[in-house]
């Protein structure tokens, strides 16, 4: 029993099996999608502070085109570059004028925040699919260890059914394993892409507000 109690947690998860082997999988697939999302919802990567000042400047003296050139400039495409390269464009095109640019900002930014979530739902599947894949490894143990009790001659002995079972137990334990640190993560993450992006909204609101006014003034 001496060994049995030094197993590691390596030890235990190559005996869970094929769906073992698979739940390890998509923990390492998670595992990278939480870090590649923890580096990109930062506010210095959703809205770069160089960027937002030159663009509050541009706008500020209505500098349409300058403000466009400079989102379009941007060697990684951000948040703010991609909502207000976007929108600006649209709006210097549209007949309506800057007096559009509210809605246009409202709707490329509800279609960059949909953007930032795709990789923090696959987390959230992550946490969905690992406990079913456990339970599922849990039944196939518990099959195994009714087939040893139906083909053995006699009692069946606790040697023929101690593989089924722990198979079972163990996969039901690396799926809630994975599963746990995913939802914290998903859950997380959601919340910090929705406080960062109505940060950075208010940011938008307060440099478009210049040019929304010159606009309502120049047409009246």
């Amino acid at each position: 029993a001496q060994p049995e109690a030094r197993r590691s947690l390596l030890d235990y998860a190559a005996r869970g099996g094929p769906v073992g082997a698979v739940i390890i999988l998509i923990s390492l697939a998670a595992i990278g999608m939480i870090v590649a999302q923890w580096l990109r919802v930062r506010r210095e990567a959703l809205a770069p502070p160089t960027l937002a000042q030159d663009l509050a400047g541009l706008l500020d003296s209505g500098d349409v085109e300058g403000a466009i050139a400079r989102c379009a400039s941007e060697e990684r495409p951000s948040f703010l570059s991609r909502v207000m390269g976007q929108s600006l464009a649209r709006a210097s095109r549209s007949p309506f004028g800057m007096l559009e640019l509210r809605s246009t900002v409202e709707e490329t930014g509800r279609l960059e925040v949909d953007r930032l979530y795709r990789l923090t739902d696959g987390i959230g599947l992550v946490a969905s699919v690992a406990p079913m894949l456990g339970l599922l490894g849990t039944v196939i143990g518990m099959v195994g260890a009714f087939d040893a009790i139906t083909v053995a001659e006699g009692p069946a002995r606790p040697d023929q059914l101690a593989g089924s079972i722990s198979q079972a137990l163990i996969t039901t334990v690396l799926g809630l394993i994975v599963a746990i640190p995913c939802t914290a993560a998903y859950t997380y993450l959601r919340n910090r892409i929705d406080h960062l992006t109505t940060e950075i909204g208010e940011s938008i609101d307060a440099m478009i507000a210049p040019l929304e006014a010159a606009d309502a003034g120049g047409r009246g």
